[in-house]
């Protein structure tokens, strides 16, 4: 009887510790802070972010298909790309890598296959840990073909429920609000 009591104590120590273990990569982390849709919710923001998971191989198992709706002070946006996240250090790459094709999604075969353009269009920026979530910049000018009109360094803040986006130069603040997962 003690030796099973002490197996399934053991079993569930294991558990335990095999679910803890995610909550502590920050890759996780960020790809739980992410996953899901968000709300622009700063003044001429109407756009909305839907961050689903996507596999892609083993070596990157929290990738994300990221899908931007709506309008950006009246103009109207549609972008749709790869999220890419791997461990660096105490940090996390987040690689974007941009779909040019408006009819990809989550869903199509070709969802994490990309052409040359796009490939060559990729960008990206390490985050580190501040507060409750993860904070980073853009180097400058590397993502503007891939975002199109996204030029210059921008910071980016994730916190649970919320991401912020903010042009370092000029102080353009685009706010996110989580609405669901």
């Amino acid at each position: 009887m003690k030796r099973l009591r002490f197996g399934a104590a053991s079993l569930a120590a294991l558990f335990l510790a095999a679910t803890a273990l995610p909550a502590a990569d920050p890759t996780y982390q960020i790809a739980n802070i992410l996953s899901g849709t968000f709300q622009g919710s700063t003044p001429g923001n109407e756009l909305r972010l839907d961050f689903r998971p996507v596999p892609t191989d083993s070596q990157h198992l929290y990738d994300l298909f990221v899908d931007v709706n709506g309008k950006y002070l009246g103009q109207m946006v549609k972008r749709q790309g790869l999220i890419r996240l791997e461990t660096q250090g105490n940090g996390v790459y987040v690689g974007y890598i941009p779909h040019f094709d408006p009819t990809v999604t989550a869903l199509s075969p070709n969802a994490t296959r990309f052409s040359d353009n796009e490939a060559n269009a990729a960008c990206g920026l390490s985050l580190s840990v501040a507060g409750d979530g993860f904070s980073g910049e853009t180097t400058g000018a590397t993502c503007a073909f891939a975002l199109r009109g996204a030029s210059g360094k921008w910071s980016v803040d994730l916190e649970p429920g919320s991401i912020r986006l903010r042009n370092v130069a000029s102080g353009e603040t685009l706010r996110f609000r989580r609405q669901g997962k």
